[in-house]
């Protein structure tokens, strides 16, 4: 009898173990990388932005931040914007300085070279 519940057990539990490996592995999809390339940040610039030059960027995870010249001539300016990537359209996006710019939202080097500058 003893022997019977020992392998009933064994059973179950090799059961279990095999479920739960089967139902991690097949749940668990790599998320496609976010591209942290200039081309890629760039892309959010536009209408009024134009453009001109990046002199510096950083990513950590969906958030950057670009130190940038927009406009020509006596019309450029730098700037500094604080972008976080939408997956759903694959771009990314400027934020509100405002309302994002906060240590709870931010990792801490997007926080700090992109709220802290112009």
């Amino acid at each position: 009898m003893k022997i019977v519940r020992l392998a009933a057990a064994v059973v179950v539990l090799v059961a279990l173990v095999v479920l739960s490996f089967r139902t991690t592995s097949s749940s668990t999809s790599a998320a496609p990388p976010v591209p942290c390339t200039t081309s890629a940040l760039g892309r959010a610039f536009g209408g009024q932005l134009r453009l001109s030059s990046i002199q510096n960027f950083g990513c950590e995870g969906e958030w950057a931040y670009v130190w940038a010249t927009v406009g020509t001539g006596a019309h450029a300016i730098g700037v500094t914007e604080v972008l976080a990537f939408h997956t759903t359209s694959q771009r990314w996006r400027f934020v509100s300085r405002s309302l994002d710019c906060k240590a709870s939202i931010l990792p801490s080097v997007i926080y700090h070279r992109g709220c802290f500058s112009n």
